[in-house]
């Protein structure tokens, strides 16, 4: 690192790429209040309802070989504001879209913000742990979570309180775009340190990084779109308060990364590792071993644990390789990743159709078994 970077780390540096990553979680978690108030308007059913919503994952997946380029061409700082501008664009057209194919155009829209968004905080993030030279990035994550849950809440509260969808929208959007002009001034204006790697085929280490965020992103989809559906069909549970497995499960998530920089500095990113997916593996087997809802809501708990620190120590060793830009390791890593969240919820259902969703919620988390294999090799000291 030069001098001349070394001049844009300073005191507000840090607060202002932890506002990066809860802004990132922000965008994401506004779109979920709106997804009824879309299908109302759009006025179609369930399954036109699914298939649409694999325009978000296709957005992002489209975009992610452009981030690194972009980031690289303009750097950290001018991209937050362009993906900030690109993600409320996006908000307000799925606030508004009163048809099928609008709704589709602006989750592709959508989709490539948070993609970029995604990218960017994580290289941010990166940079700033080297600087440090100490471990972050499981704190940066936390912050993505509480981005995702404060901005679903605010929607959620300002629609009780009589809001439109567009309102709300206008409302978050201006707050978040006010911290925005604060905290966007002292991030780092490029995304490679003077002297990165030029190689740009993906390295064995990158490809199996990404293998593995793969899974843990399958894991966690897995708890998103089916933890609900496990508890009314397995379990009994009403409809109106099945959601209480996904809310557990996000708040363990939430505090486990919140945590997981003083855990992974006290017992090592490679301890972490093996201790997570064997507590997430475990987690799901209580959950579906035991015939007991508040069981399987405990299960549901101890694998939000288990797998929240995951994919920021694989985010952490992306950054920490020194063969290729780590701005294209960390796009590489995500477009793998986000084939979970893309391709995840139909796998799920497919094995749960040949099988039951107990063995389908098992078999995803016995693929955390190629974590515990490979946790030598995505470590770092």
């Amino acid at each position: 690192m030069n001098s001349t970077e070394q001049a844009f780390f300073t005191s507000n540096t840090l607060p202002a790429s932890r506002y990066a990553f809860f802004l990132a979680g922000c965008g994401m978690g506004a779109w979920a209040p709106l997804v009824p108030f879309a299908k109302e308007r759009a006025q179609i059913g369930e399954a036109e309802l699914g298939l649409l919503l694999l325009g978000l994952g296709t957005g992002a997946m489209c975009m992610m070989p452009f981030v690194a380029r972009l980031a690289n061409r303009v750097g950290c700082r001018s991209t937050v504001y362009l993906v900030s501008a690109f993600t409320a664009i996006g908000l307000v057209g799925l606030a508004t879209a009163t048809s099928y194919w609008m709704l589709l155009a602006f989750l592709l829209l959508f989709g490539a913000a948070i993609a970029t968004a995604d990218v960017n905080m994580n290289l941010q993030g990166s940079l700033v742990e080297r600087h440090h030279g100490k471990q972050m990035m499981s704190g940066f994550h936390g912050l993505f979570s509480v981005g995702n849950i404060f901005s679903a809440g605010t929607i959620s509260l300002l629609l009780w309180l009589g809001l439109n969808p567009v309102q709300s929208i206008v409302i978050l959007a201006l707050g978040l775009g006010a911290a925005l002009l604060s905290f966007g001034r002292h991030m780092l204006p490029f995304a490679e340190l003077e002297g990165a790697p030029a190689k740009k085929k993906p390295t064995k280490l990158v490809l199996l990084l990404g293998a593995l965020c793969f899974i843990a992103f399958l894991v966690e989809g897995s708890m998103l779109d089916w933890s609900a559906v496990y508890l009314t069909s397995n379990r009994d549970m009403e409809p109106n308060i099945a959601g209480i497995g996904y809310a557990a499960f996000s708040v363990t998530m939430a505090v486990g990364r919140l945590s997981g920089d003083w855990i992974v500095s006290k017992l090592g990113s490679r301890a972490v590792l093996l201790a997570g997916s064997v507590l997430a593996m475990g987690g799901m087997a209580l959950a579906v071993g035991i015939d007991h809802w508040i069981v399987s809501v405990l299960g549901f708990v101890l694998v939000g644990l288990g797998i929240s620190n995951l994919v920021p120590i694989f985010c952490s060793k992306a950054g920490h390789q020194t063969v290729m830009p780590v701005a294209q390791a960390l796009a590489i890593i995500n477009a793998i990743g986000y084939l979970g969240i893309l391709m995840g919820p139909a796998a799920i259902g497919f094995i749960a159709h040949a099988t039951s969703l107990s063995f389908s919620l098992l078999f995803t988390s016995a693929l955390l078994i190629l974590v515990l294999c490979s946790a030598k090799f995505a470590s770092y000291k």
